[in-house]
C-alpha cells in the first residue's frame, strides 16, 4: 500500500489541494488534517481507495468521532476556497514566489551562512551551516513578532508555513522580520 501523510502539506499548502499531485502518484490511503477544517477547528480525515474501505459492522469504532462544527467549517472552506478549482492554488503559488524571492535575497545577503533554501507553495525551509543558528533566528523572530519553527534532523532549518489566506502585505511584513532576524543573529 502507498500511504501519503498529507497532514501538514495537504489542503493547498504546496499549491494543488494534495501535495502529491505534481508527482503524478495515486496513493491508496491519504491522511489529511490541520487545514482541512478550514477555519481553525480540529479535524482529521483518512481517505481510502473504495476497495480498501471494507469495514465490518462495529469493526471501525472508537471514542473519537466527527466534530460536527468542524464538518460545517470544512464544508464552508471547501466551498469558499476550492469551489472554482484553481483560485486558491494560483494564490498559493503567487505567495510562494513572493517567499522565494525573499529567501533568494536573504541567501545572497548571507552566502556564507545559508546552506540552501527550498520549498514550494507556502511551505519553505531556510537551512544554515551553523546548526544552532535556526534556533537563534526563531527566537529573534519571535521577539520581532513573528512565529516560526525550526525543523530538520538537528533543527538546522527555519521552517516557514504562512497562513494560506495571508495577504501580500502581511507576508512582506513577516519576510522583513525574518530577514532582520537573520541579520541580527549573524
Amino acid at each position: 500500500l502507498l500511504i501519503v501523510d498529507d497532514i501538514q502539506m495537504g489542503c493547498g499548502r504546496t499549491g494543488a489541494f494534495f501535495s502529491f499531485e505534481e508527482a503524478g502518484i495515486t496513493p491508496d490511503i491519504v491522511t489529511v488534517s490541520k487545514s482541512i477544517s478550514g477555519y481553525g477547528l480540529p479535524m482529521a480525515l483518512t481517505l481510502f481507495k473504495p476497495e480498501l474501505d471494507v469495514w465490518e459492522p462495529g469493526e471501525h469504532n472508537g471514542t473519537f468521532r466527527g466534530n460536527n462544527p468542524a464538518f460545517v467549517t470544512a464544508t464552508a472552506a471547501l466551498e469558499a476556497y476550492w469551489a472554482d478549482g484553481s483560485a486558491m492554488e494560483k494564490q498559493t503559488r503567487a505567495r510562494g514566489e513572493q517567499v522565494e524571492q525573499a529567501l533568494i535575497a536573504i541567501t545572497e545577503e548571507n552566502p556564507a551562512d545559508v546552506k540552501e533554501y527550498r520549498g514550494r507553495g507556502l511551505v519553505w525551509g531556510l537551512e544554515f551551516h551553523d546548526k544552532e543558528r535556526a534556533g537563534r533566528i526563531a527566537q529573534r523572530a519571535f521577539e520581532l513578532g513573528l512565529l516560526i519553527e525550526t525543523s530538520g534532523p538537528e533543527s538546522e532549518v527555519v521552517k516557514l508555513l504562512p497562513s494560506l489566506t495571508i495577504t501580500p502585505d502581511e507576508l512582506d511584513e513577516g519576510l522583513t522580520a525574518l530577514a532582520r532576524a537573520v541579520r541580527e543573529t549573524a
